[in-house]
């Protein structure tokens, strides 16, 4: 498949999105998770021949985690072996996979749970800028008045 028919089906799904996804993306949109980026049906390339590319387009990807949340309807109960070979390519790639039933998002606190579970552990994230430095080669807390002279 070409890139623009990609970029196409990609647009198509965000607006057929079932209403247990836009309940979640709700909670996953706009970095409302510990600060992180999610994408709505963002097509991954697994391989390419020629100008033809193949993928997947998951219901939500964040780049940084490198990890893939699946929000399944009915549809996935006929497709378990097209899941498997799915999730192995994916996986394949370095990329984590969360699945969910229909019915799970209901608990939407407990799936956001699972969701940060799987993201890196705080250590792992961008350390926080160092506070600056005063005249006299202390750091300075946020909010604190300079020393007297």
């Amino acid at each position: 498949m070409k890139y623009v028919e990609i970029k196409r089906l990609s647009r198509k799904l965000r607006r057929r999105q079932t209403g247990y996804e836009k309940l979640l993306w709700a909670k996953l949109k706009d970095r409302q998770l510990e600060g992180y980026k999610f994408l709505r049906q963002h097509p991954l390339l697994y391989d390419r021949q020629g100008n033809d590319l193949n993928f997947f387009v998951p219901d939500f990807y964040c780049p940084k985690a490198k990890l893939v949340v699946e929000v399944d309807g009915s549809y996935h109960d006929n497709a378990k072996t097209y899941d498997q070979w799915r999730e192995g390519n994916i996986r394949a790639l370095g990329i984590k996979i969360i699945r969910f039933k229909n019915d799970e998002i209901g608990e939407m606190e407990k799936v956001l749970g699972k969701i940060r579970g799987m993201l890196p552990t705080p250590s792992l994230r961008c350390p926080p800028k160092p506070l600056p430095i005063n005249r006299e080669g202390l750091r300075d807390e946020p909010g604190t008045p300079p020393p007297y002279s």
